[in-house]
């Protein structure tokens, strides 16, 4: 390797141009100590001219923006678009948010001071002139910065009480529910009324809002401020939105109705007496009418505290509206939506949103009714969790468990076609919701999760009993202690409810109690599947190594609440609480979610890809933070790293016992009588093998995470299953799982627990790594040689020095990967253009390359022995280079096949390999991902044939007019001149007549971008499907 190479491979400005990603030096802070304070002095007037804030609060808030300065000054490059007043502009919001969150009673939601004190994050925004999105891209940069500060002034908590992320969860459900809301309005009512009636074009306005949607979203406001608390799930808010709807249906005034109640088939009649108004609404929203019907309660309750209106039983009054409707169970308020009433009613649910929040300091929920696009903002979020505005196609916008929902724009069949009078005939076909879906993943688990028993089946409790002793007991009491910990009543970190009505302490505990049953019905579910898989290998019922291990049986609890919780997607109930609250560790959970999805068959898609992106998450950050248990392993399984892992302090700490959980949550279960198996492997260090589906040999490490988009054709699964049925029963694996990491793996070859099951974490670690590095070749239109080395690079660095993923994310591995590879091939690659591109990932967060964990010690670099967080240049420069530079070193330059970074263009020739198709590499086969580019110089797209639709097309009335992989389109032709002649027109320029022309652009095809999209997001990732254009990316932040 030449002289030259090496000084490009430790190049000191790898980002030339980049000075938004990089640092400032200790000696800048230094000299720029000068001009702070104009600073303090522009923060001091924002607050008082601004926003009119009292002594007291400025006090405070000057106070943490002198602690927090420094951190301003030193990453102000990095914060919104890189430019001092943007980012002094966003530090600003920062500190008074967290004054304002931080600063009330432990007790409740009460501020220190005076009411004066009152102001909202929406109220700081609009001073500052910033957007809610762009403050929840930005928020997680301070909170990782400033956070030692704020521990320091607020306490050890602090990060629970800031509340952000639940604060960004909360927008995003109300974005997603004023949209849901607006669409079922306007399908209901016209969006004209009483007021526009002389001036009708603004009723066509596509952002009017009439006063009676006013009136629907404000009194869902107080339903969710008085009657919610702090369970504001989208499920249960969606069931408070529906019965909003039954009110307006029963009160506004008839003439603006777009449907006749009588004539409509979208109705259900009951029994002759009229429209079932609750009934009917459940089947077009897939809501529970008992659900419906207590949301409803609460409204009416709201209407007659708030807007002092007198409620009436329906059925003994006569109006208009309430024509060829069945009044039993409803109420009727009189005069509710009149002209007369509407303004009073209006100002005062107006005014008593205002007072709520003004507590609270939390989002004005009344700008998605008002549209405000400049406080909302547009874009997505990082981490491809949210897309608010953008043209992504989101991921989780397919409906599940049900491909099709019901339309309330469209018409259905009769309802008196159905016996039972419910709706259930012909259903229209539209794009999926963020609501919807929810709504239908919901529907599963109240039919199908719910009415089982809460307690071991007749078969569970045989395997239960069959054990060295009966642990029935055992299992039973630790399932009630788990989940009350992770359900706990009211009396546990209650919130304040504000206003006079009635409490809501009594639904939150209902709720919890729900949610609880719920997640104990999945859990012995999944429990007797396993046991029944494992007993068929054995061809033994005793379990007792299994069925004993605290551990396994927390992780299953911890999986089962997370899905009810993913399910109902709860905001006070974040993903990682579920592990806070077990006391397991993410490397815990990530060995029973393969198991758990191959053994509930019935899991909706929807909830299957939630645990598929979890696995994600927890392997590319989570399992590499300090106190992972899998470290407890790795010291076993690579003694050679126990030494850095000890002097970081990244073992996992003993797992709290079960008694010590109930204490926590004052809740008893008589206790938990001492398992001898289960206390021996509780005091072995870690006790961290792997878990291994029982459906599978000893041999077979392919992840789950892959597994979950391969397609293949019809033929190639006939021949799988053919092989499967010779293939030699399982290995048992769940048997060792738990086990102790030094205790002899039962597979045999000498291998420890350990051993194996870092060698399964590893393998699951390459191919989710060489899943992001091959999208970011794509990208980067890199060539394949380039790929083969950065993967290479990256599975030495995992085997050879591994240290240097402690307390890191993989992503950061892999982008200095990328430039480290590009060097050392004189490639013109700078680090702008990969963290450009890495931006557009599905996965990116912007904390990834902004804020990576250093050891000064271990890197023995100026004296300095502290630990802290750089951007990514810092550490490419300082850590990774010095650590990996003999193995860039070892790359042979010479062996790539061309000197240049780009895909050559298609050939013309007809042997020319067809772009997108497999290529012998030491590269992993990857998944094909749905839809595939397979050219690269047309808009060329393939989806493979899904298996569930195949024999549909190959019954034997239909089979001559389709043809499926490996079977040719014409008679004595094989498959493979089929495929000749398909490469053969996309490599060909000539243009044939009466051929489909792939490059024309007005011929109505989908954009390479919009493809692109929905191409990488195959890591769990969300996308919005509104038709706002995204906010574009810019290379510089």
């Amino acid at each position: 390797m030449s002289p030259a190479a090496l000084e490009k491979v430790e190049d000191t400005k790898p980002l030339d141009a980049t000075a938004d990603n990089s640092l400032p030096s200790r000696g800048n802070m230094v000299s720029s100590s000068q001009h702070l304070d104009p600073t303090e002095a522009r923060f001091i007037q924002f607050c008082k001219n601004g926003l009119s804030l009292n002594e007291n609060t400025c006090t405070k808030a000057i106070d943490l923006f002198k602690e927090t300065k420094h951190v301003l000054l030193t990453n102000s490059s990095s914060i919104g678009n890189g430019t001092p007043d943007e980012a002094e502009r966003f530090w600003f919001v920062f500190v008074l948010y967290s004054v304002k969150r931080l600063s009330e009673k432990s007790g409740g939601g009460e501020q220190l001071g005076s009411d004066d004190n009152g102001f909202t994050l929406c109220q700081i925004l609009r001073v500052a002139k910033l957007n809610v999105v762009d403050f929840f891209k930005e928020i997680p940069q301070f909170v990782v910065k400033a956070g030692p500060i704020l521990s320091s002034l607020y306490g050890a908590d602090w990060e629970n009480r800031l509340e952000a992320k639940e604060l960004q969860a909360d927008f995003v459900h109300l974005s997603h529910l004023s949209k849901y809301y607006m669409r079922a309005y306007r399908d209901f009512f016209s969006t004209s009324d009483t007021i526009v009636d002389k001036h009708s074009a603004a009723a066509n306005v596509s952002g009017y809002v009439s006063d009676y949607h006013r009136f629907g979203w404000l009194l869902f406001l107080a339903l969710r401020v008085h009657a919610f608390s702090r369970f504001k799930d989208l499920v249960t808010c969606t069931n408070g939105l529906v019965s909003i709807l039954a009110i307006l249906i029963l009160h506004v005034p008839v003439r603006f109705r777009n449907f006749n109640i009588q004539d409509s088939q979208r109705f259900v009649k009951k029994d002759g007496k009229g429209v079932d108004i609750l009934a009917s609404l459940c089947n077009i929203f897939d809501t529970s009418e008992d659900e419906l019907r207590i949301s409803m309660e609460k409204a009416n309750n709201i209407i007659a505290d708030i807007l002092r209106k007198t409620p009436c039983p329906a059925s003994e009054y006569r109006s208009k509206n309430l024509e060829n409707i069945d009044t039993d169970g409803l109420i009727y308020f009189e005069d509710l939506l009149e002209d007369s009433s509407l303004p009073s009613s209006l100002g005062i649910l107006e005014k008593d949103y205002e007072d709520a929040i003004r507590s609270k300091g939390e989002l004005d929920e009344r700008m998605f009714i008002n549209d405000e696009e400049s406080i909302l903002g547009s874009g997505s979020f990082s981490g491809g969790s949210v897309n608010l505005s953008g043209v992504k196609r989101k991921y989780d916008l397919i409906a599940s468990p049900a491909k099709t929902i019901t339309s309330s724009l469209s018409p259905q069949c009769s309802p008196a076609s159905h016996a039972n009078g419910i709706l259930g005939g012909s259903v229209s076909r539209m794009a999926a919701t963020p609501v919807s879906t929810a709504m239908t993943t919901a529907k599963w688990l109240r039919t199908v999760i719910s009415p089982l028993p809460s307690k071991p089946s007749a078969e569970l409790e045989r395997f239960l009993a069959s054990c060295d002793r009966d642990v029935t007991d055992d299992v039973v009491c630790r399932a009630n202690i788990i989940l009350q910990a992770i359900f706990p009543n009211s009396s546990l970190g209650e919130r304040c409810v504000t206003g006079n009505l009635q409490s809501a302490n009594l639904m939150d505990n209902v709720w919890a109690e729900q949610r609880k049953l719920e997640a104990l019905n999945l859990y012995y579910r999944v429990l007797e599947a396993m046991c029944r898989a494992e007993a068929q290998i054995l061809h033994a019922t005793n379990l007792t190594s299994l069925l004993t291990n605290d551990r396994f049986h927390r992780c299953m609890l911890a999986c089962s609440a997370e899905l009810v919780l993913a399910t109902h997607k709860t905001v006070t109930m974040l993903f990682p609480a579920v592990l806070e609250r077990t006391g397991i560790t993410a490397f815990d959970l990530s060995k029973v979610i393969e198991s758990f999805i191959r053994h509930e068959e019935s899991l909706p898609r929807e909830l299957r890809r939630h645990l598929n992106a979890l696995e994600e998450r927890l392997l590319e950050s989570m399992v590499w933070e300090k106190g992972s248990s899998m470290y407890n392993s790795l010291v076993v399984a690579r003694p050679s790293l126990s030494t850095e892992i000890n002097r970081l302090g990244l073992l996992a700490e003993p797992m709290p016992s079960l008694d010590a959980i109930a204490m926590l949550n004052k809740f008893s279960c008589g206790g938990v009588p001492p398992v001898p198996s289960l206390q021996k492997h509780e005091t072995s260090p870690g006790q961290n093998g792997d878990i291994r589906s029982p459906k599978r040999l000893c041999t077979d490490f392919r992840s789950v995470l892959v597994e979950r988009n391969s397609f293949t054709s019809p033929v190639k699964d006939r021949l799988l299953s053919n092989l499967k049925s010779k293939l030699p029963p399982p290995a048992p694996a769940l048997q060792s799982v738990f086990a102790s990491p030094t205790r002899p793996h039962p597979g045999g070859g000498g291998e420890t627990c350990a051993e194996t099951g870092i060698n399964i974490f590893f393998i699951k670690i390459t191919k989710l790594a060489a899943v992001r590095i091959n999208g970011m070749v794509e990208r980067l239109q890199l060539s394949q040689q380039i790929r083969e080395n950065v993967y290479c690079i990256f599975q030495q660095i995992l085997s050879q020095r591994t240290s240097l993923f402690f307390n890191r994310h993989i992503d950061q591995i892999i982008l200095c990967c990328f430039y480290g590879v590009a060097k050392i091939s004189q490639l013109t690659l700078t680090f702008r253009e990969i963290i450009y591109n890495y931006r557009k990932q599905p996965q990116c967060k912007p904390q990834v390359f902004r804020s990576v964990f250093v050891d000064w010690s271990s890197a023995r670099r100026n004296g300095r022995t502290s630990q802290e967080h750089v951007d990514i240049i810092t550490f490419y420069n300082e850590i990774f280079i010095p650590t990996v530079k003999p193995l860039l070193v070892e790359l042979d330059p010479a062996g790539t096949t061309a000197r240049t970074n780009r895909v050559p263009e298609v050939n013309n020739n007809n042997d020319a390999q067809c772009p997108g198709s497999p290529k012998i590499s030491s590269f992993p086969s990857l998944p094909d991902m749905s839809p595939k580019k397979v050219s690269a110089a047309h808009n060329v797209y393939v989806s493979p044939l899904r298996s569930s639709k195949m024999d549909a097309l190959i019954s034997h009335s239909s089979k001559s007019y389709y043809a499926c992989v490996g079977e040719s389109t014409h008679a004595y032709q094989s498959p493979s001149k089929d495929l000749s002649a398909i490469n053969n027109r996309l490599n060909g320029t000539r243009k044939v007549r009466g051929t489909l022309n792939f490059d024309d652009v007005d011929v109505g095809l989908v954009s390479d971008s919009m493809v692109a999209n929905s191409l990488y997001l195959q890591n769990g990732s969300c996308a919005s499907s509104s038709g706002v254009p995204m906010k574009s990316e810019q290379p510089d932040s």
